[in-house]
């Protein structure tokens, strides 16, 4: 992964006489200063923030708390002549579904200190969520330098995703698939994979069309290019003893979460009936 340095210093030295001196070549002695510098791999992955309110050079005592997490850096946009000119973040989404990439600016980033450590640090943006919401999405173009083909749109993308579930479907034919329950429980409401985390939905126990405890979500399927694709389903057993494992779509299934934060996963089915689906061999 190509790294890249960021310091103010450099930048000022560079229009003198004297960088270029010392830097008659291509390569370059200087030392990497983790007080000015950064690698890009390091930024990369990153979460984001945004608030409404100035920000300053540190964080104040649980000032985090304030902010939006927004999403993590994918991406970042260098120009020709090597400097940074945006980051893309994306916003939105779960696990990569219905996630969304935007453009930010790298000179409205702030890097807000978390501590003593260099190393500590949040990145912010001083902006509301509505903006986040109203963002042009970042479009991707193939690299003319490169003579790929143009990439995928978003509506190529989903398109991609719905016949990789139509796939899957026809790689199992012999599992029958299921509707979706539509259960009403008081106390909770019907939330959608996008307001979940991969903690909220592993080992979240599963219930069958009589309300009835089936078992647990032991495991999430990722494709290939990492989006969510199944969910795994222990069913039965006692102390992981005698369970019978299949693997579901998220179309067969209603996630539900309660005040407290309790997530039930139902499914339009009775226990006998799971295990009576072929079973999944991981």
């Amino acid at each position: 992964m190509k790294r890249f340095l960021i310091t103010t210093a450099a930048a000022s030295v560079m229009a003198t006489g004297a960088f270029a001196d010392a830097h008659s070549g291509p390569f370059s002695g200087e030392a990497f200063n983790a007080e000015t510098n950064l690698n890009a791999s390091e930024v990369i992955g990153a979460r984001v923030y945004v608030t409404e309110n100035e920000t300053g050079p540190f964080v104040t005592d649980d000032g985090e708390q304030e902010w939006d997490d927004i999403g993590e850096i994918n991406e970042i946009i260098l120009t020709r002549d090597g400097d940074v000119q945006s980051v893309i973040v994306g916003v939105g989404g779960f696990l990569g579904i219905g996630e969304r990439d935007v453009a930010v600016n790298m000179d409205q980033i702030q890097f807000v200190s978390d501590g003593e450590d260099s190393d500590e640090y949040f990145l912010v943006v001083n902006a509301a969520v509505a903006d986040v919401e109203q963002a042009p999405e970042y479009e991707r173009t193939a690299m003319a330098m490169g003579g790929d083909e143009e990439m995928h749109s978003d509506m190529d993308a989903d398109a991609d995703m719905d016949e990789d579930a139509d796939m899957m479907t026809m790689d199992d034919p012999d599992r029958p698939r299921m509707a979706q329950p539509a259960i009403e429980r008081d106390g909770y409401e019907t939330v959608g994979r996008d307001d979940l985390t991969t903690e909220d939905l592993t080992g979240a126990r599963v219930y069958g069309s009589g309300d009835e405890d089936v078992g647990e979500v032991s495991e999430l399927l990722l494709s290939d290019d990492g989006t969510l694709e199944r969910a795994v389903l222990d069913i039965g057993g006692f102390l992981g003893l005698g369970e019978h494992s299949i693997a579901v779509t998220f179309d067969e299934l209603q996630i539900v979460r309660g005040e407290g934060g309790d997530v039930r996963v139902y499914i339009d089915s009775t226990q006998e009936a799971l295990e009576a689906q072929p079973a999944y061999e991981g």
